[in-house]
């Protein structure tokens, strides 16, 4: 369930939170209050003016725009009580109640708790009167030089001061005028402590703890540690100088006692705690502790988090750290730099253009905003004392903060102040305990097994008849009697990705690069007739990136698991100087196997007057990426823009990545029907040079560009790069991933198989080759490119045959009666989003309140209704409220998505013909509850779903629309459940759209009716 989240706060340290929680799949949307430029409109982000001070009005808020989750980014709001507030008006909220936010609120506080708990600090005395206070500095057996204001004063209520007369200087500045208002009504005077400073931060959720690599922050203005103190000039993580034994002491002897410390006085700690502290010779001790992440500490410690931090903060609120503590990455450091308007910390100007933002994202940096604001009329302006944070993330910690340097370097702010030697004590640590180790040289064999590791039970996943899919031996083994091959034929195809590569580098996105890779491969062996066995990926880099590697890798293992194909093994190569930092290449091998007498194409069959029918594309899937790069540039888009093409929202990176379609499942069936006699996969070459290769040289193709919908990137593409129809159609796809040669008699029905499953087309014909013509002519391109381009329908001008042109149809008015989460709602709903579709969802029913389905239906702006079964006295009254809300939304056709109310027959008598059903079984097998335990208690071998019109009998009515799911051995209810429901997503929209669209009816006598095509 995509979830909606508004972080509150507006500095680097919230960006670096939004952008985090903004890669979780589990978040639709992102929003910031106050927020900054940074946060304003960027992808699933955007800023939010709700008053963040009211928490009653905060909490409405919440509640009005379906908020699931508030996450509190400064230490104010924690320590005003927003999460007390927020919690008891029932809006989930992560952070530290307002008496657990006393550890930093109150200095004094925090001190007496640690005395109280053995907790190792320095010797402190706490004052309300200035004169005591400079007593205990003059008479103290120690150096008594550190003075603290109690309260919170933003980061900056501390003075370090060089002797006695300065300290006392420091009390008086603080509590007789008031330097840090009330904050310094109390002051905390403590011993001068000597050693390495760091930060030590941990999620706990009450009882347990999981610790963040420990970091360190620069409070110091310039270089070498000099100048004023600040609120932090940069950080960078992890510190080499705390070893693994030495964090486990501080998770037990401070994180730890903390908590346990906290929950044993009565109150439990939830949320992020922050340990300041200094590894003196006597071990470490605690500084200061905060109740919240550190800024910039925070800006370093997420781009490393390898976890989905919006799945470790309800894993957090929910007590269950313990058992699913997150992960970070092993083989990086994280380097900030803050760039600071001139004069801070002391005055400054606002309003300083600032330039050159884009560039330094483009580099592979991360740039998150803190004093930042949008100029009227365009642009980035600064408004606050720290302004920016360019954080970069590599394999060393010297090649990080070069990296960031190099950002800082870039970004157009004048007058900016920045430190150039973020991270030097750990530079000259390193320098003097480093022994020269493979590592070093550019191999890490840790992170290398660390990814075999994780990807193993990936491939586990993808196990097959034939194979099991185990990695870790030298070689895979295949067996294709195991299989079912009774005479096969082995077919084998490899391929990359070619210059999409640069794009998801680019843009930091690379779990689609893995379909890609699996669906050039697979696609290419479906056009020898062949199901695909198994595959194997080569992955070569300069240094290995664990993260990036799985995402490609898991990408991989979940494209071979859609296809049907085991991934059997693969080789990842790291070869140091051969590969730019951050970059890296992919190569895939499949091999499939195909009976002897089942092979493609059958060029003997293939005959003048054979229809042509294409298989709509995902868009530009892999092919032709050196000239979208090069019509970009041209552009002057960058891959963050907003996309002129694609949905609303996307980004022109988002577009461009969309994976390749994987045809296997789709056409398999198809092709093993007999009915086709070639089939085309429309790669490199585009469509003319692709068809010829599956075609005798006796005959040509006719095709006509108005009968399929072509994607608005093409004709953008066609229209920014000013390309001519010729190179269109010799280097895209242009909106066909696949085409079939069929005979005219077998088109109609090949037809509607495809259609139940994805949108297809009949597109053209074969026709005799002239001597010297070309071996394809593609009509009516130009026409339909520019028609896409200024804004015209996308869709085919024809029902799917050459000639045969109709206005488009009126939409079907849908209706869906839920129950629960409405995982197949969610189906449904994307289903009709797509401008092909013939159905529109107007209105969802539930008759429970609040339930996931129905937040699901509000985010997709659809109108939702409750009606609660338990406030009618009878069925016939329930069923009644329902027809009337249907009548009142005009619905036309009614689907059943978990709708867990039996209706009367009145109703379906009404209703017949136009209410739809999904049952999670091969009707007319196993009806009623516990489909799935009926099947594995019968031992069939097939299970699946029916989609079907509802009878007055249940689970009886016409079927419309199965889809067969294999019972495989270890099969348990829940195992088997998964993978019918995900059937379910692909059948439901499908009969859905044959029925709204009129393809299927139910006759007189109850049975289907297809409609006849002319």
């Amino acid at each position: 369930m995509s979830e909606r989240v508004l972080v509150v706060g507006g500095g680097g340290r919230e960006h670096a939170l939004a952008w985090k929680l903004a890669q979780s799949p589990q978040v639709q949307q992102v929003l910031v209050a106050p927020g900054n430029a940074g946060t304003a409109n960027c992808g699933k982000i955007s800023n939010s003016e709700v008053s963040v001070s009211n928490h009653a009005i905060l909490a409405q808020f919440c509640k009005d725009h379906h908020v699931g989750l508030v996450v509190v980014g400064p230490e104010a709001p924690l320590a005003a009580g927003m999460v007390d507030d927020l919690t008891a008006a029932g809006v989930p909220c992560f952070g530290p109640s307002a008496k657990a936010a006393q550890l930093e609120a109150s200095k004094s506080f925090a001190k007496a708790f640690m005395e109280r708990h053995g907790i190792p600090t320095a010797r402190y005395g706490s004052f309300t009167d200035p004169q005591e206070a400079c007593s205990y500095i003059r008479s103290a057996d120690f150096p008594a030089l550190v003075v603290k204001a109690s309260g919170l004063a933003a980061g900056k209520g501390v003075i370090v001061a060089r002797d006695q007369a300065e300290a006392c200087q420091a009390v008086m500045d603080i509590m007789k005028d008031g330097a840090f208002g009330s904050a310094g009504e109390t002051v905390v005077v403590e011993e001068l402590l000597e050693g390495e400073e760091v930060s030590c931060l941990c999620f706990s959720d009450g009882t347990s703890v999981a610790p963040m690599p420990p970091a360190q922050d620069h409070k110091r203005l310039e270089d070498g540690d000099v100048g004023p103190n600040t609120g932090g000039m940069g950080a960078y993580c992890p510190t080499p100088q705390v070893s693994p034994e030495l964090l486990q002491q501080i998770r037990d002897t401070v994180l730890q006692k903390t908590v346990d410390g906290m929950r044993e006085e009565g109150t439990p700690y939830m949320g992020v705690l922050y340990a300041g502290l200094m590894l003196t010779n006597q071990g470490p001790k605690v500084l200061e502790f905060n109740c919240r992440f550190g800024d910039p500490e925070c800006q370093v410690l997420l781009p490393l988090l390898q976890s989905d931090l919006y799945e470790v903060i309800l894993s957090t609120t929910s007590g269950r750290l313990a058992s699913s503590a997150p992960v970070w990455r092993q083989d990086s450091s994280a380097v900030t730099v803050v760039m600071a308007s001139a004069g801070y910390p002391g005055s400054y100007r606002k309003g300083v253009e600032i330039t050159g933002l884009a560039q330094a994202q483009d580099s592979g940096l991360q740039v998150f905003h803190a004093g930042t604001a949008l100029k009227d009329g365009g642009g980035v302006v600064s408004s606050g004392g720290r302004v920016l944070t360019v954080t970069a993330v590599r394999s060393t910690l010297e090649a990080a903060l070069q990296a960031a340097n190099r950002g800082v370097g870039a970004v157009g702010f004048p007058g900016a102040v920045y430190r150039r030697d973020i991270g030097h004590r750990a530079v000259a640590h390193l320098k003097q305990h480093r022994r020269l180790t493979y590592k070093d040289s550019g191999v890490d064999i840790a992170a290398g097994n660390q990814l075999v590791e994780m990807i193993k039970p990936l491939a586990k996943a993808t196990s097959r008849p034939g194979c099991n899919a185990e990695l870790g031996g030298f070689a895979g083994l295949f067996d294709l009697k195991a299989a079912g091959f009774v005479d096969p034929i082995l077919v084998s195809g490899t391929d990359g990705v070619g210059t999409k590569l640069k794009v998801a580098q680019a843009c930091g996105q690379h779990g689609g690069l893995g379909q890609d890779l699996v669906a050039m491969c697979v696609n290419d062996v479906l056009a020898q007739g062949a199901e695909p066995l198994f595959f194997l990926d080569y992955f070569s880099c300069g240094s290995l990136n664990v993260e990036v590697a799985a995402s490609v890798v898991g990408g991989v293992a979940k494209a071979c698991e859609a296809a049907g194909c085991a991934l059997l093994g693969g080789e990842t190569a790291e070869m140091p100087g051969v590969y730019a930092p951050g970059e890296y290449d992919l190569a895939g091998f499949c091999v499939g196997a195909a009976e002897r007498g089942a092979l493609l194409p059958r060029l003997e069959d293939v005959a003048e007057g054979d229809l042509l029918i294409g298989v709509a594309s995902s868009g530009v899937h892999s092919n032709g990426f050196s000239l979208v790069r090069r019509v970009l540039e041209r552009s002057g888009l960058s891959y963050s823009s907003p996309a002129p093409f694609g949905k609303p929202g996307q980004s022109v990176g988002e577009v461009l990545l969309t994976p390749t379609k994987i045809y296997s499942r789709l056409l398999l069936p198809v092709l093993r029907s007999g009915a086709v006699k070639a089939y085309a996969h429309i790669t490199g070459g585009g469509l003319l040079e692709n068809i010829p290769r599956v075609l005798p040289q006796r005959l040509a193709v006719e095709l006509d560009a108005s009968q399929w919908s072509i994607p608005a990137v093409f004709s953008w593409l066609h229209k920014e790069g000013r390309l001519s129809e010729e190179e269109m159609a010799r280097t895209f796809n242009c909106g066909l991933g696949a085409v079939l040669v069929v005979a005219p008699p077998d088109a109609q029905r090949v037809l509607r198989q495809l259609q139940v499953h994805d949108e297809a087309w009949i597109v053209g014909s074969l026709v005799h080759k002239q001597p010297g013509a070309s071996p394809v002519v593609v009509r009516n391109l130009r026409q339909k490119l520019q028609r896409s381009s200024a804004g015209g329908p996308p869709e085919p001008e024809g029902s799917g045959e050459p000639g045969n042109s109709s206005p488009p149809c009126k939409k079907t008015r849908v209706g869906v009666l839920i129950s629960g989460t409405g995982t197949n709602l969610q189906a449904l709903m994307d289903r009709a989003r797509r401008p092909s579709s013939s159905a529109e969802i107007v209105v969802v029913i539930s008759n429970r309140p609040g339930v996931q389905g129905l937040k699901r239906a509000s985010l997709a702006g659809i109108q939702t209704r409750v009606v609660d079964h338990k406030l009618y006295g009878s069925r016939a009254e329930f069923d009644g409220t329902i027809d009337r809300v249907l009548e009142e939304f005009k619905v036309d056709l009614v689907c059943l998505a978990g709708f867990m109310r039996i209706l009367t027959g009145a109703f379906v008598k009404k209703w017949s013909g136009k209410v739809l059903n999904i049952h999670p079984s091969l009707l007319p097998s196993f009806k009623g509850v516990n489909a799935q335990k009926q099947a594995l208690q019968a031992g069939v071998r097939l299970a699946g779903c029916t989609v079907h019109f509802v009878a007055e009998e249940v689970d009886a009515g016409a079927i419309i629309v199965q889809e067969a799911v294999p019972v495989v051995a270890g099969d348990t209810e829940e195992s088997l459940s998964d993978r019918i429901r995900e059937a379910e997503h692909r059948a439901f929209p499908a009969a859905m759209e044959l029925v709204a669209s009129g393809a299927v009816q139910l006759g007189e006598d109850g049975h289907i009716v297809w409609k006849q095509h002319s």
